[in-house]
């Protein structure tokens, strides 16, 4: 699914390379989704918002995207999945800077 949005977004794009108000909406609309989907997966707390999700599943789908692509040739379904984990990875680096960075600032 999500290398169909990849090619609705290369398809979107001008013959200068130049992006579109649509492909920018479609990163955000897959970044919403990928990352909506890791912090269900990841229980507890969250300290980010709306648009930290956005911009971590925005990243997520980025690099999940291309480590699919990376390791399978045929990557329909495997891209979504590795989106995901990348930003599940991603939530747990965020809780975890988040956490030490909060009791350095509460032990001084």
């Amino acid at each position: 699914m999500l290398g169909v949005l990849q090619l609705a977004v290369l398809a979107q794009e001008n013959a200068d390379g130049d992006i579109d108000l649509g492909s920018i909406l479609l990163y955000i609309l897959v970044g919403a989704i990928v990352g909506v989907l890791a912090r269900f997966l990841v229980p507890g707390e969250d300290p980010l918002g709306l648009i930290g999700t956005i911009v971590l599943g925005i990243v997520g789908a980025v690099i999940g995207g291309w480590l699919a692509g990376a390791v399978f040739e045929d990557t329909e379904g495997v891209d979504w999945i590795a989106s995901i984990l990348v930003a599940v990875v991603l939530v747990l680096a965020v809780r975890m800077f988040r956490r030490t960075d909060t009791r350095t600032r509460t032990r001084t």
